[in-house]
């Protein structure tokens, strides 16, 4: 008789195993202790839940290393509730000046400010249908105020303080987004 094994006793996928479970829970704890270092004006930027919120804010009062950890645990399991971890762990790369993310971000803040120096107002609606929350009167003031500098050949901040509103309202629309 042969020894053969029927396709119906082929072992059924249970899931991920003990050890992968594990490292997501590391993964997730990590990103929370990422989130801790966030300031109170880029934590309020973040898509996360009241509790996850609430959950920060207490472990900022916590002082004991061992209570720390296990809130750290706790901040982890609530993550992995959280309705997209992936997204909240894209936003905080937004924050890591290191980040792929936060160069990409600063790039396209760039290169927005170069076109609007270059090409005037017709520049500025097309911003406008990208990043639709922005302040289209304030927008056209700081780019004439910049294409003023640039005319004058002088540097009086006008292209920093445009670079600094367009990424203010890229990151925005990316966060909601």
């Amino acid at each position: 008789m042969k020894d053969h094994q029927d396709d119906n006793d082929a072992p059924e996928y249970d899931g991920p195993s003990k050890s992968q479970v594990k490292r997501d829970m590391h993964a997730l704890q990590a990103l929370g202790k990422r989130m801790l270092d966030l300031s109170n004006d880029q934590l309020e930027t973040l898509p996360i839940s009241e509790t996850l919120r609430a959950a920060i804010e207490e472990s900022r009062r916590i002082r004991q290393n061992e209570a720390k950890r296990r809130h750290l645990q706790y901040i982890g399991k609530i993550i992995r509730q959280e309705d997209d971890p992936e997204a909240l762990e894209k936003a905080i790369d937004a924050f890591d000046a290191g980040s792929e993310e936060h160069t990409r971000r600063h790039h396209l803040a760039e290169r927005w400010r170069d076109r609007m120096i270059a090409e005037g107002d017709s520049v500025v609606g097309d911003f406008f249908s990208y990043c639709p929350g922005a302040d289209m009167q304030h927008l056209r003031n700081l780019a004439r105020n910049a294409r003023k500098d640039v005319e004058k050949q002088k540097n009086t901040g006008q292209a920093r303080k445009l670079f600094r509103y367009l990424r203010e309202c890229i990151d925005d629309a990316e966060a909601t987004g």
